[in-house]
């Protein structure tokens, strides 16, 4: 393979990565607009996030002929076939993620448009602050090359479905002492679950990056790690 195939190689794969990191952008800005729409409930923001998660599908599609050309073109193999597979898998994943922030900014607008002001439960506020600081992290990650970055995120799942189990649990009490509100409470209960899928996503990109970067999966790689820790143990 000469030279200028080798430069052409590379600038393909660095415009697949590209796509992938604007992806990531967009949908962290998407999830931080309608929860700012949802706050101060701005009819005019949330419409604007709705519309935003055109960008995202659009990139999306990009992200995927870019892939089919160096398939076509490259035959990829080992460590770059790792690559553009998971990146592929990435695009997805956080084109899912805008979906989500998309259908928070379109609750918003119905709780902006119901009868009577409800204040959001601050901890909707907790779990996209938590959701938002994921999905930046997983993508500093996939720039960094960082597996352990990747292993970080992975694990913070778990404080976010505690949080959305809290919330769930809030909102019900609420529900129950007010029940001529359940209509506004039932809005706050989906997008508490559209939070705790963001970060479900974020997770799966952590997932992708960790096999990308190591040729192995997750779950493997934490059970090498517990078995690890116990001969260690063992031997004191």
């Amino acid at each position: 393979m000469n030279q200028h195939i080798l430069r052409t190689y590379d600038d393909e794969l660095m415009e697949v990565r590209s796509v992938v990191v604007r992806m990531g952008g967009l949908a962290a800005e998407q999830l931080a607009d309608s929860m700012q729409a949802l706050r101060e409930l701005d009819l005019d923001l949330a419409e604007k996030t709705r519309q935003a998660d055109k960008k995202l599908d659009a990139l999306e599609v990009q992200a995927e002929n870019t892939v089919i050309g160096v398939f076509a073109r490259r035959a990829p193999v080992a460590d770059d076939l790792r690559e553009v597979v998971s990146a592929l898998k990435i695009t997805t994943m956080i084109e899912r993620m805008g979906d989500y922030a998309k259908n928070i900014a379109r609750r918003s607008i119905a709780i902006a448009e119901g009868k009577g002001v409800v204040l959001m439960p601050p901890l909707l506020d907790d779990m996209a602050t938590h959701a938002h600081e994921m999905i930046q992290d997983v993508m500093d990650a996939y720039v960094k090359r960082g597996a352990d970055e990747a292993i970080a995120v992975w694990e913070r799942d778990e404080h976010l479905d505690n949080m959305y189990n809290a919330a769930y649990r809030q909102i019900l009490a609420r529900m129950m002492e007010a029940p001529e509100q359940i209509g506004v409470w039932s809005h706050y209960l989906m997008i508490a679950k559209n939070l705790e899928r963001i970060g479900d996503q974020a997770t799966n990109v952590a997932e992708q990056v960790h096999y990308a970067i190591m040729g192995e999966f997750l779950e493997e790689a934490r059970q090498k790690r517990d078995r690890t820790s116990a001969e260690v143990f063992e031997g004191h």
